[in-house]
């Protein structure tokens, strides 16, 4: 692999303040990259961007954005823009769950998912694409990376609106790789499995909070023992390999696909 293959690649990365976000942001400015880190939290993600700029020469800046706002999607899209002067990467990481069952969920609960999970990836392809578009066809496609999930391949009774979120970000992928091919844009994604960030970690509470597992842990504990092939839970770095071969141009003649890091979970 080459050390530098991202690199004078402009990246915004939603939801970059902790987990996954964070450690694509490590690793793509890694990889040459320069990279906007946007989440809600924006001390927090100063906090990673203050990380990245003090190690090897990395470059990073940190802005606040609500996803589920547009005005705040099309302002981080600026801030890449204003600081490089173009944007050739966006990576939709943003995301959240909340356990319920089926006949317990609420539109509180569904609206609160839905919102975050897709309808804020919706917000964010299309500002991009909007300044993508703009900056004209280059001899290089741009790249807009989305964040599935297991849970578009397994339903699962205990997050069914995380799940139709999921299944959503799908259809996004597949529709957006369709509906701006002609602008020189590609569409991908990468669905995780388990991964040990503070979503799961929140999940794994919450699943007990609802009477769905007995302890904390066990949800670890029963998925990695009944539906995993490799044996263990993964962590973001388990990821971020992923993320970056599809920001890469080694990824260029692909759209419209999801790639599963699952630990083998969907052939189940």
């Amino acid at each position: 692999m080459d050390a530098k293959r991202l690199e004078g690649k402009n990246i915004l990365i939603t939801g970059a303040g902790r987990g996954m976000g964070a450690e694509n942001a490590a690793s793509f400015a890694a990889q040459g990259a320069n990279v906007c880190l946007a989440d809600i939290d924006r001390d927090t993600a100063q906090g990673v961007a203050d990380t990245i700029n003090g190690q090897n020469g990395g470059r990073a800046i940190a802005v606040k954005c609500d996803v589920t706002t547009r005005d705040d999607n099309a302002a981080a899209v600026k801030a890449v823009v204003e600081e490089w002067g173009m944007i050739n990467v966006a990576v939709f990481n943003a995301g959240l769950n909340k356990p319920r069952f089926f006949m317990d969920i609420d539109e509180d609960n569904w609206d609160l998912i839905m919102n975050v999970n897709t309808r804020a990836m919706w917000l964010g392809m299309q500002e991009t694409a909007r300044q993508m578009i703009a900056q004209g066809k280059q001899d290089y496609p741009y790249k807009i990376i989305t964040v599935g999930s297991i849970a578009s391949r397994k339903p699962l009774v205990d997050v069914t609106v995380y799940c139709t979120s999921k299944y959503g970000v799908l259809a996004l992928t597949h529709c957006g790789a369709i509906g701006l091919a002609e602008h020189g844009i590609t569409v991908n994604g990468y669905a995780p499995g388990v991964v040990v960030t503070p979503l799961w970690e929140q999940l794994d509470k919450d699943l007990v909070d609802i009477g769905f597992k007995q302890k904390e842990g066990q949800a670890y504990e029963d998925i990695v023992r009944d539906a995993l092939q490799i044996k263990r839970v993964s962590y973001p770095e388990d990821v971020s390999g992923t993320a970056a071969f599809l920001a890469s141009p080694d990824s260029d003649y692909m759209t419209g696909q999801m790639i599963h890091i699952d630990g083998g979970w969907c052939i189940q």
